[in-house]
């Protein structure tokens, strides 16, 4: 298999202010979120980053995705490293987040069209692939409708196209089916693994095992900010279940800190 992703020992650090100090209930004024944290995601296949709130996932995600800068090491996406070269990352890769807050007073045809114009895609194309999406998700009868008029489940799809506009090789989903109901949750994840078999390579970060068991090859098990198991599904698994595991190494890492 072919290495798209590799992360190698990237570590990050947040100074916490006297109110997180709080929420966190520490006295700590520091916290690693990301702790020496390496691993590798391959084409076409679907990588999942599994671990409980808190764990790292999202600022892992984000560090990948150009967002934040690693306090250590580097990140490499297809040869190009998100540290030292981070516009030519966000050119491959494509980034749903919860996180994304479209502008209310747009609407998504005006979205769709500001995004892929951004990544440089020609009028035809951008008509094409806005058709193909619209349809997919069922946006087009919306598609003049103002997001702040749109409902939570039309928002998330819209965020979905939106992230995917330009159609790239490499995709990050960080939490992709959270506050869905069960219906938009399914095409998501149906979508998901359509495009795995059109050769896309994808990490998804996520606190369900289902999601993990359904879509993914590979898994790496995050708790503190360390990498703690990485390997297929089936070796992470090893007879059992993917929550009777994790919850094994949830309890033996937790013990020995």
């Amino acid at each position: 298999m072919k290495e798209i992703l590799k992360v190698d020992g990237i570590s990050k650090t947040f100074h916490l202010s006297k109110k997180q100090m709080k929420l966190e209930k520490t006295k700590e004024k520091k916290k690693v979120a990301v702790d020496h944290l390496s691993f590798s995601a391959y084409e076409g296949e679907i990588f999942g980053l599994l671990g409980p709130n808190g764990a790292g996932k999202t600022t892992t995600l984000r560090m990948i995705a150009t967002l934040i800068k690693p306090d250590e090491g580097d990140i490499l996406v297809k040869g190009s490293s998100s540290v030292n070269n981070p516009f030519d990352v966000r050119g491959k890769i494509g980034f749903l987040t919860s996180e994304l807050k479209l502008e209310e007073y747009f609407t998504p045809n005006y979205l769709f069209d500001y995004f892929a114009t951004l990544h440089g895609i020609d009028k035809s194309t951008i008509r094409e692939r806005k058709k193909e999406l619209f349809d997919r998700f069922g946006i087009s009868e919306f598609a003049e409708v103002k997001v702040a008029d749109l409902s939570t489940g039309m928002k998330q799809k819209v965020s979905l196209v939106v992230s995917i506009a330009h159609d790239p090789q490499f995709i990050i989903f960080d939490e992709p089916t959270n506050g869905l109901d069960v219906i938009t949750a399914k095409v998501v994840t149906d979508f998901l693994l359509e495009l795995k078999r059109r050769g896309k390579s994808i990490i998804l970060s996520t606190h369900i095992f289902e999601l993990v068991e359904k879509l993914c090859d590979r898994v790496g098990i995050i708790i503190s900010g360390k990498l703690v198991r990485c390997g297929s599904l089936e070796e992470i698994k090893d007879g059992a279940s993917l929550e009777q595991r994790f919850f094994e190494v949830y309890e033996e890492t937790v013990g020995e800190q």
